[in-house]
């Protein structure tokens, strides 16, 4: 199962906001973190570890206008999907909005089906974009550009269109992956295309990515297929 996506939702109203945690929770996709006020939720944001896909945020806040704090998130380099939320649907308000740096901008009331298809819509959207970055061990994993940077040792490592894809799709699902799903995600339901072709290709990625490829703490071999660990805390040699 692909691990949980963590949301911001960042909302003064608590039954609407604990009905959204909840709903999202059910989903089995994403993982909720609240926010009452726009100082809580920059905290949430400023923490060391921070990491969110997304933020739900409403616009009339008790200390603040969400859309002024969006342009801050914007200006931080916060680049991730923000989905508006207003009581108004006034075609200016939402101009405001989309201009402050909203991905996507919804009126209440609203139906929670509606939400959660337009949040998966700028997931997708943004992991497809220049902006989509994540963290692999000591890299910086742009998808869209096929680029893992290492800053510390001022490294540019260029990936193949297919590198790219498998480490998109381990990273997103966080844990073991078989081989056949793997396969069919970034191959698709090629005939001519075997295992033996997926094995080629993470032994080339293990050779770009791991200090050691001979004792991968990255990329794993785990349970007859392969799990990638962001954080490279794995200790398992791989055969």
């Amino acid at each position: 199962m692909p691990s949980e996506r963590p949301i911001l939702i960042v909302d003064d109203d608590n039954d609407l906001r604990l009905t959204l945690a909840e709903q999202l929770a059910l989903e089995g996709e994403f993982t909720a973190v609240e926010a009452s006020t726009l100082r809580e939720a920059d905290r949430l944001l400023s923490a060391p570890d921070a990491r969110f896909d997304a933020v739900i945020l409403d616009l009339a806040m008790p200390d603040g206008d969400g859309r002024d704090f969006c342009v801050q998130m914007r200006q931080r380099g916060h680049k991730m999907p923000v989905i508006m939320l207003t009581g108004s649907d006034a075609e200016m308000d939402i101009v405001r909005g989309l201009d402050a740096g909203a991905s996507d901008y919804i009126a209440k009331p609203f139906r929670l089906a509606e939400l959660l298809a337009r949040l998966r819509a700028q997931l997708r959207n943004f992991e497809n974009s220049e902006d989509a970055v994540f963290s692999i061990g000591p890299y910086t994993f742009r998808p869209a550009a096929k680029l893992l940077l290492d800053p510390e040792r001022n490294r540019r490592i260029r990936l193949t269109e297919k590198e790219a894809a498998i480490l998109k799709y381990l990273y997103r699902s966080g844990a073991p992956v078989a081989r056949q799903e793997l396969l069919g995600e970034v191959w698709g339901y090629n005939a001519a295309v075997t295992t033996h072709t997926l094995e080629t290709h993470i032994y080339r990625l293990r050779q770009k990515i791991e200090p050691d490829p001979t004792n991968a703490r990255l990329l794993l071999t785990e349970n007859g297929g392969y799990r990638l660990d962001p954080e490279g805390t794995a200790v398992l040699a791989v055969a």
